[in-house]
């Protein structure tokens, strides 16, 4: 996978070593591939957030193939070389060209526009490899990821009152 880039961030491929380090515990440093060479990135105790149950059956879906989970990225601060949060798509592309994608930052670096970049390179990514819409969901409780996906084009298209956790919005995002 290709490393994405805004401003302020790197998206860098979540790996295979990545995932087996957090699962060990946290913080921790792991040297990871940048476009300036190998550097070493921070991994605090708060990272990955709401992702880390899905570490394990990431891993166990990786088997013995590729080294990194698929179409998911560490968002990582280009400056100091820290993981703010974790994105990526959710399954395949559908039949119609629609791709969902999650996304999450560490308290810290919540309210600083980092969500906004991260989520726009990856949406920008996946336009560019053929993806129709770019689709998202959140809860009606949390204003502050809705406001990033309005922000970067985002519309609300529907709600989904049958979702396990409550209600959920959704969001589509086609290119311009």
């Amino acid at each position: 996978m290709p490393v994405l880039l805004s401003p302020r961030l790197l998206l860098l491929p979540l790996t295979r070593p990545v995932l087996e380090r957090r699962l060990a515990g946290a913080p921790f440093s792991l040297t990871l591939d940048t476009p300036q060479g190998a550097q070493d990135v921070y991994f605090p105790p708060e990272w990955p957030g709401d992702a880390l149950p899905l570490f394990q059956t990431w891993l166990a879906d990786l088997g013995d193939g590729p080294d990194e989970v698929p179409g998911t990225f560490i968002a990582v601060h280009r400056g100091h070389l820290s993981a703010l949060g974790q994105l990526g798509v959710k399954g395949a592309v559908s039949a119609a060209g629609e791709q969902e994608i999650g996304y999450g930052l560490t308290p810290d670096a919540r309210g600083r526009g980092y969500a906004t970049e991260a989520v726009g390179a990856l949406v920008t990514h996946l336009h560019a490899q053929g993806v129709a819409v770019v689709t998202a969901r959140t809860s009606p409780d949390n204003r502050a990821s809705g406001r990033v996906l309005q922000k970067l084009g985002f519309r609300q298209v529907r709600t989904d009152s049958g979702a396990p956790d409550g209600p959920l919005l959704l969001w589509a995002h086609a290119p311009a």
